[in-house]
């Protein structure tokens, strides 16, 4: 993400959209791969983080802090070794678009908020 982060609400909205950005990413390549033998498919988890460093306010460090994690996931193997579950795959992928559009409209009513507040030159 490359906007100015000057505040902790501007850090928690950075740090969530790196997150879901990273999470359409690896849905996409888990999706691309749904036919690819001996594939595995993996998750994305910055919640856990953005949710620890909300808590206990150590944004100290700026929104490079909260490291989103990526892991394999627990879906049984196929016969050609593959986990992709086109389904949640799919499902994931239209949840994770829902939560970018909600952060890019509170990113959008967070500046327009700054921009009411600063008032005409």
């Amino acid at each position: 993400m490359s906007f100015a982060v000057s505040d902790a609400v501007s850090q928690v909205l950075a740090s969530a959209l790196d997150g879901v950005s990273l999470r359409q990413r690896v849905i996409a390549d888990n999706i691309a791969n749904v036919d690819t033998p001996g594939f595995r498919a993996s998750s994305v988890d910055f919640e856990t983080q953005l949710k620890a460093a909300i808590s206990d306010g150590s944004f100290e460090n700026g929104v490079d802090s909260i490291q989103a994690t990526t892991s394999p996931t627990d879906t049984p193997v196929g016969a050609n070794g593959n986990n992709v579950d086109l389904r949640k795959e799919t499902m994931a992928a239209v949840q994770s678009q829902f939560q970018y559009q909600i952060l890019t409209r509170a990113v959008n009513d967070r500046y327009n908020l700054v921009k009411t507040a600063a008032g005409p030159f």
